[in-house]
């Protein structure tokens, strides 16, 4: 599905957050590669998230097509404690419907994944359009504001290129819960200027439970 063309804005992208979901839209604005719903998981939903966790058993259910009930039923089929995911199921529903009904679009890519290690080590950026990314257990995704990037370091790593990372000191973390749009290098008009961002390395014994949907 194509997404909106923006002019390239003059100054370095920004990040916008707050508390409700009325943040995310600010996506769409041309000087904005994050977008952040800052919220604190329920107790009922964060138990629901522990009990899948309980077991060290691995979980990577993905999904691409409408969301429908036939998400839901598929997703509870791939849960390790399906009888205490009900929280769970009906939270990542509700972030599909937001998605597809943000992105006017029937068709969403969704994965839950377990993670015991960094997925992505590397800062990098996405080549796609827009990412929506959201963390149940374990640390938050890391980023970085345009000010700590060198993009000249960005890819492939190679004896001469620099460090991507200018200021270790200014690398961000998004919080547990926290509901996140990340724009990347395939949003027309954002070519350069995606946001620069890393999975965080999870402690011995804290495994990370991520959600990612990619619309269309």
């Amino acid at each position: 599905m194509p997404l909106p063309a923006t002019t390239l804005a003059a100054s370095p992208p920004q990040a916008a957050f707050g508390d409700t979901i009325e943040i995310l839209p600010k996506i769409f604005q041309d000087d904005t590669n994050l977008a952040v719903m800052r919220r604190r998981l329920d107790p009922s939903l964060a138990a629901g998230v522990a009990a899948q966790l309980e077991e060290a058993r691995r979980l990577d259910w993905r999904w691409r097509g409408g969301v429908s009930d036939a998400l839901a039923e598929d997703l509870l089929g791939h849960l390790p404690r399906p009888e205490r995911a009900g929280p769970l199921v009906e939270d990542i529903a509700l972030i599909c419907e937001a998605m597809a009904y943000l992105f006017d679009t029937e068709t969403i890519g969704v994965r839950l994944q377990r993670l015991e290690g960094a997925m992505c080590p590397r800062f990098h950026v996405d080549n796609l359009a827009v990412r929506l990314v959201s963390t149940y257990a374990g640390p938050g995704s890391e980023w970085l504001p345009e000010s700590a990037v060198e993009r000249a370091g960005l890819g492939a790593p190679r004896p001469d290129k620099p460090d991507p990372l200018r200021d270790a000191h200014s690398i961000r973390r998004l919080g547990c819960g926290d509901i996140a749009l990340l724009k990347g290098e395939g949003w027309i008009g954002n070519e350069g200027r995606g946001l620069v961002h890393r999975s965080p390395q999870p402690a011995p014994g804290e495994p990370r439970l991520l959600l990612a949907l990619d619309p269309g």
